[in-house]
């Protein structure tokens, strides 16, 4: 496999010598696409790996590592599956003068979707053929909703700018360190990528504590899948800012996966964030990146890859396609967690208010700058080794492993086993609460 990790790691901020301790074994290719999608899932879990460990022997095996990248295919719940994870309008679907990837998985975007289109569910094929892919794409952002044109990455260059870096590490302030102890870490993400990323934390032995709104619910395969190790609670950011200020006094990481300025309203820019709580480390992850004429659209994993280019490379006779796995969205769970707990032990080293800024797009702009090849058939990985049962209050569940060894020993999720919105917001719950 080409070597992508240290690249990475440079990026991340880690030391160059740290990278002696890791070994990646397994098949060369695990997952089917012209793009090194094995590569670039085995660079982000190795940088997370590493940076949450020190002076130990880490490991990732390629066939784990298949799996936990498309962790949310093998949830199931008392040996069923918990339904798709997409909505069946959540589909590339043909345009007057092209395609459109449509996303409806949440009833507000679907809802959006269908008064854009003024149509019923089972005319929205029809509704769309009739118009044009960058009039519905800019309809349905301005209604609320989620779509992208499918474009050529030269057309999305020109449209969109420069792309995002991988990853941007930058001090907001002088603070004085804080002191070690078990991480605390505040979520506030949605769908995968931040879910990802702070679950990932969760495996390393972080405390996290999830918040989502009351009138937003995730959808359950969702939940299900990225909760493990977690608490999570249900709280109204504009009724009970009391609560979010003082779940703020107490955490030491806080980890946003929502457009640029979306929670601002709530106190929670980076530098505002800075300002009243010095010596935080702060981790937003968005889609678009915080610049650009598309910084402040709505963008999931699926709408990246149509936008930029990617799927029209992945598609065939003139078809869009898709990754293997939504890798835009793992890879930069991974590489965020990474960064997180880099800028956290800087922090208690030297201190400082520390913030990690990572986006979907320039996430995609560096799988798209590596060497692609014709992509061969792969047989999918066994995933029976890589998965474990909870026991959690909906039932048994099965999911996947978190990918990797540390000192010869396999992760495994921690207590508390997934159970959506049961907790209290707030520090002082007891571990499984």
């Amino acid at each position: 496999m080409p070597d992508l990790l240290p690249a990475v790691w440079r990026a991340l901020g880690g030391a160059g010598g740290e990278l002696a301790r890791i070994r990646v074994g397994g098949p060369p290719v695990v997952l089917r696409s012209a793009f090194p999608v094995t590569d670039v899932g085995a660079a982000a879990v190795g940088a997370s790996l590493l940076a949450a460990t020190r002076g130990v022997p880490v490991a990732l095996d390629t066939a784990a590592l298949a799996v936990a990248l498309r962790s949310e295919r093998h949830v199931r719940l008392d040996g069923r599956a918990v339904g798709s994870p997409f909505d069946p309008l959540s589909a590339f679907h043909r345009t007057a003068d092209g395609w459109l990837r449509l996303h409806a998985n949440y009833p507000w975007h679907r809802a959006a979707a269908l008064r854009v289109l003024g149509c019923a569910e089972g005319d929205v094929p029809a509704a769309i053929a009739e118009r044009g892919a960058l009039e519905l794409e800019d309809a349905l952002h301005e209604a609320g909703g989620v779509g992208a044109a499918v474009r050529a990455e030269q057309a999305w260059r020109a449209a969109a700018g420069p792309p995002p870096p991988l990853v941007e590490r930058r001090v907001l302030g002088a603070a004085p360190p804080r002191p070690a102890r078990r991480p605390r870490v505040l979520d506030l993400t949605r769908v995968i990528a931040g879910p990802v990323a702070t679950r990932t934390l969760a495996a390393h032995g972080a405390d996290v504590l999830r918040l989502d709104a009351p009138d937003r619910p995730e959808i359950p395969l969702q939940a299900y899948d990225t909760l493990p190790g977690k608490r999570s609670a249900l709280l109204d950011l504009a009724a009970h800012g009391p609560v979010l200020e003082e779940l703020l006094a107490g955490t030491d990481v806080v980890v946003t996966g929502y457009r640029p300025g979306a929670l601002d309203r709530f106190g929670l820019a980076p530098a505002e964030l800075a300002r009243r709580h010095p010596g935080l480390v702060v981790v937003t992850l968005s889609a678009w990146g915080p610049e650009g004429p598309w910084a402040h659209r709505r963008g999931f994993d699926s709408i990246v890859q149509a936008a930029c280019g990617i799927a029209e490379a992945e598609g065939t006779d003139g078809v869009p396609g898709a990754l293997p796995a939504q890798v835009l969205d793992h890879a930069t769970g991974y590489l965020a967690a990474a960064g997180a707990l880099l800028a956290l032990a800087e922090q208690r080293r030297g201190g400082g208010t520390h913030h990690v800024r990572l986006a979907l797009a320039g996430t995609a702009a560096w799988l798209q700058s590596l060497p692609r090849v014709a992509p061969e058939d792969v047989p999918d990985a066994d995933p029976g080794p890589h998965l474990v049962d909870l026991d959690a209050p909906d039932g048994r569940l099965t999911l996947a492993l978190p990918p990797g060894t540390v000192d010869g020993l396999p992760l495994t999720w921690p207590a508390p086993a997934p159970s959506y919105g049961t907790a209290r917001p707030c520090w002082d719950d007891p571990p499984g609460a």
